[in-house]
């Protein structure tokens, strides 16, 4: 068969023969040369037109032929459908088979799938058609723009409106194309080469419709002075300080006919939103974001004014910040105003005007940024002698972008009750000029080197402030008032009230600036990227100063001094101070966006609390070893001399063994230096651990056969360990629950006569267990029944 003819152009209706004949022509001289010319033109078109519909008719034939034939196969299926059925009804030898009847329903489906497929063929088919038809006639019929137009013909509202209903029945037409593949897509998505067939016939036809559309707009836009200049103008002596808007200044048949093309561009975008959204169920794609195009043909001709100004201010960007958002506020509430009624009636849902201005103003800068800007920085900071330079430039102008962002989101959502900041992600993700290092991932890295870098010196630079590590007077003071009177709560929060040196305040200012930083960024993995590399880092980098300030003082276990052992306390004090305040930011929403990111169901700075928190412990268990050391050491003649001296100390007159009573004393300094320096979370769990080791020791001397159980000793025990008690009274309320053991040691010593014999028989009964039954029925929980035999036998 041959090739059906290309389609040709649909004969004029009556209503527009005078139209075409005008535009041939214009006067008699042009009747008398064309005539003949458009007489062959015209019978070459009858002759086409008569080869197509012969063409058609042959293909008719063709289908009717094939339909009878299966018409036929059906008929003679159901005939042997109807003879088996009697066959069966009658008790016929030959049973119906299932297998049979399965092939008949699917011979049934089968010519049902196909008639579908056939009707919606035939009604694609006489759609796209007629939209070829519609859209190459305007074209033909109207070269020239509506402005070309305007200069010979009186008639240019006529013109234009039949040129905007015309463009207004292709649409129509291409949204009932559209209609028909969305059912297509949802019910029968293995049509595929019918949808990309009709979808690249309208592809074609939308490449000649869009450009007319947006020429006509464009030339639109220029006739009513668009764009406006952009330097304030004067009204006699009075400065204007805002930039008139001619959106607002239209009237009559000017706005009318901008309103007309405005939707017209707004119901083309539409379409093509309804193909994106219908190809991404198929592909599977990721959709795009929409931007409105109408707006965007307000910003072109801005952007190509407001460029010459940008190119003269590459030095000073701060002069280019400020331009765009003037033009953007002084523009803002009028394209609101004028255009947001314009997009509810062309049915594009969700668009908001205002937003879709902001971000195409912001879009425009950041492009003039990408392509004019930050490539120059890049090349000059891979050159190390304007390493300086270019840091100094990079982070001023990262400060301008963060600011100008701030700000245009306030512009967006100034009249907008529902607006929170914390929405940013889902809507102002592709109007924000920090999306540029979302896009640049080479620049983020870099940007994160130069923050690193600036926080780096600037850290170094307090450090050799020797007062960086320092707490006032006053302030440890202070804080110690405040820790007695919220000893029940420890609610702390201020480096003043951990105690911690200005150092550590100085570092979690850095680090907070560094993660706002990562958090002016749009998209959450560029976020957690940029604050891994900068944030992340430098929190390291300032535990390992901590670890070599605590390396830097040695504590002496034979003789601890009290200034070194205040020195250890400020680095301990910075580390809990800062482990608190991760573990704050990291219930914070946007760290919080950033573990599920990662996969971290727990804290953000997971590894580097850790560390601090192994500094904290480490260093207090070094404390806690270098005083039981010492009252090892003060102690030893009370546990090992049978004759010593007793002391009268307290206010209660306590007799204590003169050796023990050094111990103490020096135990107590300690503490009271400790509890002034240390913070109170720290301190408390320190002083429990200290107890618990001195309980230990305590009893551990006892029973271990080192020292002597004369009679004089025992009875010296209850001073000695109601003195050591008064030592720890001032943190808690009762002090003896943190002695277990001496507590139960006390117990048995008071202990009449009667009750030891007592305590003895249980025991010896028995005598073949440990004894733990008969020990709890006393109260005695951590000593065992050898000791407690030990201590009576005494």
């Amino acid at each position: 068969m041959n090739p059906p003819p290309p389609p040709l152009p649909v004969l004029l209706k009556s209503g527009d023969q005078s139209g075409a004949l005008d535009g041939d022509f214009r006067n008699l001289g042009d009747l008398f040369l064309g005539a003949s010319n458009l007489l062959s033109r015209l019978e070459h078109d009858c002759s086409a037109l008569d080869d197509r519909l012969l063409h058609l008719r042959h293909d008719l034939m063709k289908h009717v032929v094939s339909w009878i034939s299966r018409s036929f196969s059906t008929r003679s299926s159901l005939q042997n459908l109807r003879t088996n059925l009697e066959n069966l009804s009658l008790g016929g030898s030959r049973p119906l088979m299932n297998w049979e009847l399965q092939k008949l329903v699917e011979e049934l489906c089968r010519i049902q799938s196909m008639r579908k497929y056939f009707v919606t063929a035939l009604k694609l088919e006489t759609l796209v058609g007629d939209l070829e038809d519609s859209v190459v006639h305007p074209i033909n019929n109207h070269k020239g723009s509506m402005l070309q137009v305007k200069l010979r013909n009186p008639r240019v509202s006529a013109d234009f409106a039949l040129k905007q209903e015309r463009f207004n029945n292709v649409i129509r037409a291409m949204n009932d194309i559209e209609e028909i593949l969305v059912e297509v897509t949802r019910c029968h998505s293995q049509w595929r080469s019918l949808m990309e067939s009709v979808d690249n016939r309208v592809e074609k036809s939308l490449s000649i419709l869009r450009p007319q559309i947006i020429a006509e707009h464009r030339a639109l836009l220029s006739s009513l002075g668009w764009p406006p200049k952009l330097s304030t103008s004067k009204v006699g002596n009075v400065e204007v300080s805002n930039i008139p808007n001619p959106l607002l200044l239209m009237e009559g048949d000017k706005r009318e006919s901008y309103s007309q093309s405005f939707i017209v561009l707004c119901a083309l975008q539409h379409i093509q939103t309804r193909q994106d959204k219908r190809k991404k169920l198929l592909d599977m794609s990721k959709q795009k974001a929409v931007r409105l195009w109408a707006i965007d043909e307000l910003v072109v001709p801005i952007a190509s004014r407001m460029e010459y100004h940008f190119l003269k201010w590459v030095e000073h960007p701060e002069f280019s910040f400020a331009l765009v958002y003037k033009v953007t506020r002084d523009f803002v509430d009028g394209v609101d105003d004028v255009l947001q009624p314009l997009i509810d009636k062309a049915r594009l849902a969700s668009c908001s005007a205002k937003e879709a201005w902001v971000s195409a103003m912001i879009q425009m800068l950041s492009s003039f940024l990408e392509k004019r800007v930050f490539p120059g920085l890049v090349e000059r900071y891979k050159e190390k002698h304007m390493k300086s330079e270019v840091i100094s430039s990079w982070l001023y102008l990262v400060d301008l972008m963060v600011a100008f962002d701030k700000r245009m989101r306030l512009l967006v959502g100034a009249d907008t009750a529902i607006f929170q900041e914390a929405s940013m992600e889902v809507f102002y993700q592709d109007i924000l000029v920090m999306e540029l290092f979302c896009k640049k991932p080479e620049w983020l890295k870099t940007w994160g080197k130069i923050e690193l870098k600036d926080a780096y010196r600037k850290l170094k630079e307090e450090i050799k402030d020797e007062k960086a590590w320092s707490v006032s007077e006053n302030e440890r003071t202070k804080a110690g008032l405040e820790s007695n009177r919220q000893s029940a709560k420890y609610a702390l929060s201020t480096r003043e009230d951990y105690k911690a040196p200005i150092l550590a305040e100085t570092a979690l200012s850095m680090t907070q600036k560094l993660i706002d930083r990562g958090l002016s960024l749009p998209s959450i993995p560029p976020r957690v990227q940029f604050v891994r590399a900068t944030a992340a880092k430098f929190l390291w980098y300032f535990i390992k100063v901590l670890f070599l300030q605590l390396k830097k003082t040695e504590l002496s276990y034979d003789s601890p001094d009290e200034d070194r052992l205040i020195k250890v306390c400020g680095p301990i004090n910075a580390a809990q101070y800062i482990e608190s305040k991760l573990r704050e930011w990291s219930d914070d929403l946007n760290i919080v966006e950033m573990s599920v990111t990662e996969n971290n169901h727990s804290c953000f700075f997971e590894d580097e609390v850790k560390a601090l928190v192994d500094i904290e412990t480490d260093w207090l268990m070094e404390i806690i070893t270098v005083l039981l050391h010492q009252f090892e050491t003060h102690s030893s003649d009370y546990f090992h001399n049978e004759e010593e001296e007793n002391l009268t100390v307290g206010s209660d007159n306590v007799s204590v063994s003169s050796g023990f009573a050094e111990a103490l004393d020096s135990l107590r300094t300690r503490l009271c230096a400790l509890e002034l320096n240390l913070n109170p979370k720290d301190f408390l769990g320190m002083w429990r651990s200290l107890a618990e080791g001195l309980d230990h020791y305590i009893s551990r001397k006892i029973f271990s056969g080192e020292s002597f159980f004369p009679r004089k000793w025992i009875d010296g025990l209850g001073g000695n360990a109601r003195a050591l008690l008064m030592v720890f009274k001032p943190y808690c309320v009762r002090p003896e629950a943190f002695f277990p053991c001496v507590r139960e040691i006390l117990r048995l010593v008071g202990m009449s006569e009667e009750e030891r014999k007592l305590m003895r028989g249980e025991l010896r009964k028995e005598s073949g267990r440990n004894g733990k039954n008969c020990l709890s029925l006393f109260g005695l929980t951590h000593l065992s029944a050898q000791q407690v035999e030990q201590i009576l036998m005494c």
